[in-house]
């Protein structure tokens, strides 16, 4: 699980419910049916009008994404196999590698690997996978849009909830005791709108487009990795173009492990 998804609403309903105790409001009072109507209902009928069926039948997968953990490959992995790959093609040629093809899991880098091995030109092999990346991305977009919009959605109805709550209570203004309890229900339909947009679909909005963009990374990544080889590189020099995807600790680590390996070997 994503250990910070998971507490981050933890601590966002603490935050709430804990709030409330301290100003005295009763967590009773929370338990306001037409509110929960209003702001879930709601939303959920804005996105439906807002997004066509195909991208809403994705919504399970994109919750699977938000809470689990995603197996993308690590980049000093990457830059570690593509130094061996680039070794085995320059013994052998890049023919030899077709046997390294089945073993890759990504079907991307399993893909472009089999466009280099067959000899496709480099700029086809570049354009393909630069439209590959760029459809992905586009996907990705969908998808933490649906949560973005459903953020915005969720405050407005609040208020539109309050609005409703209200005219309910001051349609019966003879006991003064049950109007105050009245307002104050009116107002849950605002406090629901705000959490569920502010603590909930716009943070996990922001989720899917942090995991999207590590993603596009790293397809970025291999596709360097694939054009070198397809260039007869040296091992060293495509380490050198590859490390610039890694963060200066990231290379500092990269370097001392290969210095290390090299001290081994001696």
């Amino acid at each position: 699980m994503k250990n910070s998804t998971i507490i981050g609403i933890i601590v966002g309903l603490v935050a709430v419910l804990g709030g409330m105790v301290l100003k005295g409001a009763h967590l009773s009072s929370l338990l306001n049916p037409a509110a929960y109507m209003i702001i879930l209902v709601g939303t959920a009928a804005a996105v439906l009008i807002a997004f066509p069926m195909g991208e809403l039948k994705k919504l399970g997968k994109l919750f699977k994404i938000i809470f689990t953990e995603q197996k993308l490959p690590s980049r000093e992995e990457l830059i570690t196999r593509f130094m061996e790959w680039a070794s085995i093609t320059r013994r052998e040629g890049l023919l030899a590698l077709e046997a390294k093809v089945d073993e890759i899991e990504d079907d991307f880098l399993r893909n472009g690997m089999r466009m280099i091995i067959d000899g496709n030109d480099q700029d086809l092999v570049r354009d393909v996978l630069l439209e590959d990346i760029a459809a992905t991305e586009d996907r990705h977009k969908a998808g933490a849009l649906i949560f973005t919009q459903a953020g915005t959605y969720a405050p407005t109805l609040g208020v539109l909830g309050a609005v409703v709550g209200l005219v309910a209570a001051l349609s019966d203004m003879s006991e003064m005791e049950k109007l105050a309890h009245a307002i104050a229900g009116a107002f849950i339909a605002t406090l629901l709108g705000i959490f569920t947009g502010y603590v909930l679909w716009h943070p996990m909005a922001n989720r899917l487009k942090r995991i999207s963009k590590q993603e596009i990374q790293i397809r970025l990544m291999m596709l360097e990795g694939l054009l070198s080889i397809q260039s007869g590189v040296s091992t060293i020099a495509i380490s050198q173009k590859l490390s610039v995807f890694l963060t200066p600790t990231e290379r500092k680590k990269m370097s001392e492990k290969e210095a290390s390996a090299d001290e081994q070997k001696a």
